[in-house]
């Protein structure tokens, strides 16, 4: 980083970030991040969520980290919260996130085959 103007621009991308772990939002999105969600590729799992977020330009939509949901051998785990609902996806992978956000955060259709579990507020 050699001038202020690049200083800005980092700023403004890390308020970006911010925004998508705070505040208020019509979907939110807790990837597990136990050891074991760890292992299994959570951390690849939460940066596809935020660079689709963001390639998106997605302003409403919380990115939140848990611990071990409890479910080790079903990691990594992604719980989706929008419209009263809660879904839990088992076994996402990158592709997966970018799916979870195209078809149930934009479109509200539930990714059928990767649900684990689902509860009603």
């Amino acid at each position: 980083m050699t001038t202020l103007d690049e200083l800005r621009k980092l700023k403004e991308k890390a308020l970006d970030d911010l925004k998508t772990r705070e505040g208020k939002a019509s979907a939110k999105i807790t990837v597990g991040m136990g050891t074991c969600g760890i292992a299994a590729g959570a951390r690849e799992v939460t940066t596809a969520f935020m660079e689709e977020i963001q390639k998106r330009n997605l302003k409403d939509i919380i990115v939140a980290q848990s611990g071990c949901m409890g479910f080790c051998e079903q990691e990594p785990l992604v719980e989706v919260e929008k419209d009263g609902q809660k879904i839990i996806y088992k076994k996402v992978t990158v592709e997966g996130a970018k799916k979870i956000v195209a078809e149930h955060v934009i479109n509200g259709n539930v990714v059928g085959d990767m649900v684990f579990a689902s509860e009603e507020k």
